[in-house]
């Protein structure tokens, strides 16, 4: 079977607006969670986020462009165009009919539905943008993606709530292993800091109320955690299949080797507290990758720093590596940088290949108070160096969606 290879990175987040930011934000366990500052909060019971901070697309995209993407198209095209330039592609001398895209979103274009749905309101349907539609869709950054580089292959996107970029990268490795592309553009984007969307999730009881200090606010495992705190931005990765890297001497971040996905069917918001669901999907994961528990060196949890959650991916790392579990580097990186919702696999797909290639697990920062129901190593307040030859990296979604996707180092 065909070997995939991640020969690009592009990442935009709370904590970096480049992989070099990112990176070094990362492994420091600097938090980038603050006041939020694009609306105003006064009736918000969660007043934080993990805003994106001097954002400036201009060298990428032109103002009238701008005018006519959401926010998190902008995203896409950004990050994009970082992780085609940290790959090396020159778009002319490779075949585009074989380069696909895969964007995900778990919401899309909220802020752009949501200003038109006030236009409507204030001044009827004849005063709605031709652009409306167009620019809330989720596929628009798939589809605004291909447009701009004239990348030709398979091309779509994703929605399966905060699981919507692990899908993506697994339909990618899907797409090169059954021969339909050579390259695949993938990852997932949100811009969803806005009125509507930080309300409903206050509606949900899920967000995080410790307003006074928001850097300390995301806290996996942690046993006084009270809600995940959410955050915008993205992640592009460029998988390649390992012969079409090779041929032309492409920079490797790492292999990816298999995924595992299901769904819990039990609760459209609520994990199953068994943890059955996403430890099968770990299983799944290590099948595909032709891995046993012993080579697992190091878990990016989805870990939201929620109650149920929490617990309940602690329970399922358990269920499957037995003893071993209490061995490995467990780590979940939404402290430093929030819960990118659609976007956070790709944004800790990133995380895992950094932690791979750099020899360093990053830590679980704000990890003060410990929980007797979460009890594994999740590497507390500080980065760790380590070996890592084979890692996993988890995300689960509303819907009971499931997945897990698996990296290696390359050899």
């Amino acid at each position: 079977m065909k070997r995939v290879v991640v020969t690009g990175i592009g990442v935009i987040s709370s904590i970096g607006n480049n992989l070099e930011e990112f990176s070094k934000n990362l492994f420091a366990g600097k938090s980038g969670i603050t006041k939020i500052t694009k609306f105003d909060t006064t009736d918000f019971a969660s007043k934080i986020a993990g805003e994106v901070k001097n954002f400036d697309p201009e060298f990428v995209i032109n103002k009238k462009e701008m005018r006519r993407m959401d926010r998190v198209t902008q995203y896409a095209i950004y990050v994009t165009d970082e992780a085609l330039k940290n790959s090396k592609i020159e778009l002319d001398k490779v075949d585009t009919d074989r380069v696909g895209v895969i964007i995900a979103s778990g919401i899309g274009g909220v802020e752009t539905w949501e200003n038109q749905h006030s236009i409507f309101l204030k001044e009827g349907v004849e005063r709605l943008s031709p652009f409306f539609v167009p620019m809330m869709i989720v596929n628009s950054s798939s589809g605004n993606v291909a447009i701009r580089y004239k990348l030709k292959g398979p091309n779509f996107s994703i929605v399966s709530a905060c699981a919507s970029s692990g899908h993506a990268i697994a339909d990618a490795y899907n797409q090169i292993i059954l021969d339909n592309a050579d390259i695949m553009v993938c990852g997932g984007v949100e811009a969803s800091i806005t009125p509507l969307s930080v309300g409903g999730f206050i509606a949900l009881q899920a967000l995080s109320t410790k307003n006074d200090e928001p850097e300390k606010a995301s806290r996996p495992f942690d046993a006084l955690r009270d809600g995940f705190v959410i955050a915008e931005g993205g992640a592009v990765l460029i998988l390649e299949s390992l012969e079409h890297a090779l041929k032309r001497n492409a920079p490797i971040y790492a292999e990816i080797t298999g995924y595992g996905y299901n769904d819990d069917a039990y609760h459209i918001t609520a994990p199953d507290e068994s943890g059955e669901g996403p430890a099968k999907c770990m299983m799944l994961a290590l099948k595909k990758s032709g891995k046993t528990v012993d080579d697992v060196d190091y878990i990016n949890a989805h870990g939201t720093s929620t109650k149920l959650n929490d617990q309940m991916e602690t329970l399922a790392i358990k269920k499957v590596f037995k003893d071993r579990a209490y061995d490995i580097n467990i780590s979940s990186t939404k402290s430093m940088h929030g819960h990118l919702l659609g976007a956070a696999s790709a944004v800790e797909s990133i995380a895992t290949i950094l932690a791979i290639k750099n020899g360093i697990v990053p830590p679980t920062i704000n990890y003060q108070n410990r929980d007797p129901s979460c009890d594994l190593n999740y590497t507390p307040n500080s980065a760790v160096k380590k070996d890592i030859k084979f890692a996993l990296s988890n995300s689960f979604g509303f819907g009971g969606h499931n997945v897990t996707l698996a990296f290696a180092k390359y050899e």
